[in-house]
């Protein structure tokens, strides 16, 4: 596995501190991971699978998607660190066309220091990051709004929820990708695919509208490259993919891994962005007696 140094500064991966506040202290140095996989260009797969390399393949998931409209959605983020491993859960649905979804969050028991927490519903909107329930001061009824273009990470991890988006669209970075097989998901039949995806080439190729997190993320990364399972039915539909970044810290090296479960596709999904006078614009503590941020 390659280390990739991200050039953070405490900002953007506090990991989930933003939206967990108090889930895991990452400290003021980060990186993400990156591995590689066998080159299997011009690699075809047999049985009516789309066609075109395996990187060719996962690279069209995005537009696949916006083809298909929506979906619903699963999400969880798992961090790793000396020993200690938290999952952050998410459910909600997504519009691929409109770059809009609603997602409601599940922290885990004690990830904040009290036994049980309400979950945290997140409105995902091209650059922006909308939260309710965010705690720290946030009163109940207000909205935080995070500009996602302006975190390091471009909101990969920041959130507790790689953006459905952004997720699809760090595939059109894909190299170095290899058809692993055939397997069933849900029920579903998918063909697995294994990778590494790179952010810059992610970012050039990316729609406009996901072009500032995605050019944000690659420029908070030294190294690009970040390891992919990628999970397409027959009809080139993303079913399932699992990220995995790596950040180096001040102390143990913090794992996190973000997965994102599709299904239902054509589901309707209504999302409206709160209004300008429900935003909170005072200050956000990061945490139990944590630094605040405006």
């Amino acid at each position: 596995m390659v280390v990739q140094q991200h050039r953070c500064g405490g900002g953007a991966l506090a990991v989930l501190a933003l939206t967990v506040a108090g889930v895991m202290t990452v400290g003021s140095g980060c990186s993400g991971a990156g591995g590689g996989g066998g080159d299997a260009a011009g690699e075809r797969v047999a049985g009516g699978a789309p066609a075109g390399s395996p990187a060719a393949v996962v690279r069209r998931a995005a537009e696949e998607l916006a083809d298909v409209g929506s979906a619903e959605a699963r999400t969880s983020m798992e961090t790793s660190a000396g020993g200690t491993r938290v999952t952050i859960r998410g459910k909600g649905a997504y519009d691929f066309r409109r770059q809009l979804g609603e997602i409601e969050v599940v922290l885990p028991k004690d990830a904040a220091g009290a036994e049980e927490h309400r979950p945290i519903t997140e409105l995902l909107a091209p650059g922006a990051l909308y939260m309710k329930n965010r705690g720290a001061g946030v009163p109940d009824d207000k909205w935080v709004r995070i500009d996602t273009t302006s975190l390091e990470d471009g909101n990969l991890v920041t959130g507790g929820v790689t953006d459905p988006t952004a997720a699809a669209e760090l595939l059109r970075g894909a190299a170095e990708v290899t058809y692993v097989g055939r397997t069933e998901l849900a029920g579903v039949e998918v063909r697995h695919y294994r990778g590494t995806a790179d952010l810059g080439r992610a970012a050039r190729e990316a729609s406009p509208s996901s072009r500032g997190a995605l050019t944000a993320a690659a420029k908070g990364f030294s190294t690009d490259t970040v390891p992919f399972d990628a999970y397409l039915d027959d009809d080139g539909l993303l079913r399932k993919v699992r990220h995995r970044f790596t950040f180096a810290t001040e102390g143990p090296a913090v794992a996190v891994v973000s997965t994102l479960l599709l299904y239902g596709f054509g589901t309707p999904v209504s999302v409206t962005l709160p209004p300008e006078a429900d935003i909170y614009t005072g200050r956000v503590q990061q945490g139990a007696g944590g630094p605040e941020t405006p």
